[in-house]
């Protein structure tokens, strides 16, 4: 095998790591040294690859078994990992057949798969003639979400809502940025949209640290759904805001900015590493700590917290196509009860007429609604303060009957869709 990666060779490794080891997908190209030594656009060719892949999972994995008649074994796994990549860029990169095809072939072989050769060259073959009319006749949406998924949704938000979801999860999503000042300026030297809400978009790929505005620290990648519960505090100059479960640091740039004194607690130090640096690139300080939100409080009492609470993060599937193939029904349970944790850690943590944020980046209702459901029915010391249309950029649909934030995948769908998020403001009272 030669001693040069190639983008190929490196996304079957990864696609390895992420079904079969349960790597989520951005951890797995963190760890893999031959990543690094690929040119940047072989770099974001191998995770396309993957990403779709992953997306598109369902169907390539259904049209593996109608040209198979006995399942691959699995001392073969690799090469069924082979036939996933060839297809993905046969059918849905619209790479050409030939290349397709001999790039896969010439894998396997490299791969030391010699007597498989034949059997890659041959379904890659057929599936160049009659996988796109396989393909049109695909459910895409439901063969490419998971049953517990599809139910979970199903049960949430109807039918037509858990497809309306899963189609919006079968494209990339674009690159959305939060800009410190002169949004209209900024629009115009990136040659980006302005969303109701304020997030700067605009189509992803090309080089992020290119773009104008980066070395100067005029902006920062975050999804327009995340943008939102940072900016439920209001007025927030010269107030101590406690940002619990901190990194990567979108919300954290989002409070400094407007002025607040930051606490951001993490448990992992090298995600709080990574915070540190985003906020050095754009000259923001904040107070870092390495802590157990858990367990962690403040010297005094803070006018406002904000919990962006682990989850099973299946509102960011756009963005992250790993997640299905790495949690289960499980995750959201076991989740629940460490939201439910930190919930009421961070409610200690807020003076009287202070606010707790809590939010995730999740489509379950048992990390969301029913959690904030939960906590007030235990505590008379909160009440719901009702998120407002201006504050979500006059979106209705974005608001709940109970006015909490609910964003999914398949709202702003003309405009290329948005994370699904829910987040609550709740008060302290006073007295």
């Amino acid at each position: 095998m030669s001693s040069v990666p190639s983008a190929r060779s490196v996304a079957i490794d990864l696609v390895g790591a992420v079904l079969r080891r349960k790597r989520p997908l951005d951890d797995a190209i963190e760890d893999n040294s031959d990543m690094a030594l690929l040119p940047t656009r072989d770099r974001a060719f191998s995770r396309l690859l993957v990403a779709t892949v992953l997306r598109r999972l369902g169907q390539i994995d259904a049209l593996i078994a109608h040209c198979l008649n006995t399942p691959l074994p699995p001392r073969a796994a690799v090469v069924h990992d082979m036939l996933r990549l060839g297809i993905a860029q046969l059918l849905f990169l619209r790479t050409p057949a030939h290349a397709a095809v001999a790039t896969t072939v010439d894998l396997a072989e490299a791969r030391g798969f010699l007597s498989h050769k034949g059997l890659v060259n041959a379904v890659l073959r057929r599936l160049s003639t009659e996988g796109a009319a396989l393909v049109e006749q695909h459910d895409a949406p439901r063969l490419d979400t998971p049953d517990w998924l599809w139910a979970s949704w199903t049960a949430a938000y109807g039918e037509a809502g858990a497809r309306a979801i899963a189609q919006a999860h079968l494209k990339e999503a674009p690159l959305d940025l939060t800009v410190r000042t002169d949004p209209e300026g900024w629009s115009k030297l990136l040659e980006a949209s302005i969303l109701p809400t304020g997030t700067l978009r605009r189509s992803s790929g090309g080089s992020i640290t290119s773009l104008p505005g980066y070395a100067e620290g005029a902006w920062w990648i975050q999804d327009a759904a995340a943008a939102i519960p940072a900016q439920l505090f209001g007025d927030v100059a010269g107030r101590r805001i406690v940002d619990l479960c901190a990194a990567p640091g979108g919300k954290t740039a989002q409070l400094a900015a407007a002025g607040a004194n930051v606490i951001a607690i993490d448990r992992s130090q090298r995600r709080l590493e990574r915070l540190i640096t985003n906020l050095h690139r754009l000259e923001l300080s904040v107070e870092a700590v390495v802590a157990d939100a858990a367990v962690w409080q403040p010297r005094e009492k803070v006018h406002g917290v904000l919990l962006d609470a682990p989850c099973t993060a299946t509102g960011a599937i756009r963005r992250h196509p790993d997640v299905p193939h790495l949690k289960s029904p499980d995750d959201v349970a076991r989740l629940a009860v460490v939201q439910e944790r930190l919930l009421v850690a961070a409610s200690e943590m807020v003076e009287p007429g202070g606010i707790l944020v809590y939010c995730t980046c999740s489509l379950e209702p048992e990390e969301g609604p029913q959690q904030v459901a939960r906590f007030l029915a235990r505590t008379k010391e909160f009440r719901r303060a009702p998120i407002e249309l201006p504050e979500v950029g006059g979106l209705a649909e974005f608001l709940t009957p109970e006015q909490d934030l609910r964003t999914l995948p398949s709202h702003l769908a003309a405009l290329d869709g948005i994370d699904g998020f829910f987040a609550a403001r709740l008060l302290r009272e006073a007295g």
